[in-house]
């Protein structure tokens, strides 16, 4: 990676994309460890996490880890999913966030020098090279170590820097015995939520809700 020690640096990060990555690589993140790892590359001017969520429903598993990452240092973007049924009448679940990544990409970019995009979408090959023409540099993260590819072609050549999600395990890894035990009864699982014993070292991993381009059975959907 390289980076100026005086670059104005944001994360923008595609929570659904980075996830279905880091489990194609067969590894969890440590969220606080990857905001140090940024924050030593220059001035970290935000960290912003993109997900959609299911609102309707008792108990979400990824509720732990938004309320985690709002109080450690992470700006939260967040939208209800939307839900239809199909030709064949089953019902679908829908949750995208490139439209808000993309807008609030440009509206941060005037104070910002460096652009961190973790996603390996091909639909934000157009923003990358939006804010290039502001005379902003970018920077993609994904991989290229899994079979397809989670990084799209387009995307990685319009970035200027390709970043690796692999080459940053050892960096921002998760050790497996620091994960909170989970439990059965759902209530349980928020214990710590406003920062205690159980979410001292980081937040379990739960998965966000799938691309837009992505169709789910009802019974499929996991949030």
């Amino acid at each position: 990676m390289h980076f100026y020690p005086d670059e104005r640096i944001a994360l923008f990060i595609d929570g659904a994309n980075l996830y279905s990555t880091a489990k194609a690589l067969q590894f969890d993140i440590d969220y606080k460890r990857l905001l140090a790892l940024f924050r030593q590359k220059g001035h970290l001017v935000r960290a912003l996490y993109y997900t959609a969520l299911v609102e309707d429903q008792e108990y979400s598993s990824i509720r732990p880890l938004i309320d985690w990452l709002d109080y450690n240092g992470y700006t939260m973007v967040t939208k209800p999913t939307k839900e239809f049924t199909d030709s064949l009448g089953r019902r679908k679940i829908k949750g995208n966030m490139d439209i808000e990544l993309s807008v609030d990409a440009m509206r941060l970019a005037d104070n910002l020098d460096h652009i961190v995009l973790f996603s390996g979408d091909g639909d934000f090959k157009s923003l990358v090279g939006a804010l290039q023409q502001k005379g902003k540099r970018v920077s993609v993260v994904s991989t290229l170590q899994t079979q397809p590819p989670m990084v799209a072609d387009e995307l990685r050549r319009q970035s200027d820097q390709f970043i690796d999600l692999a080459d940053l395990e050892e960096l921002i890894c998760r050790d497996p015995a620091t994960r909170p035990q989970r439990t059965e009864r759902p209530e349980r699982a928020y214990a710590g939520r406003r920062g205690g014993e159980g979410f001292q070292r980081g937040p379990a991993v739960a998965e966000p809700v799938p691309f837009e381009d992505q169709d789910h059975d009802q019974d499929d959907v996991k949030v």
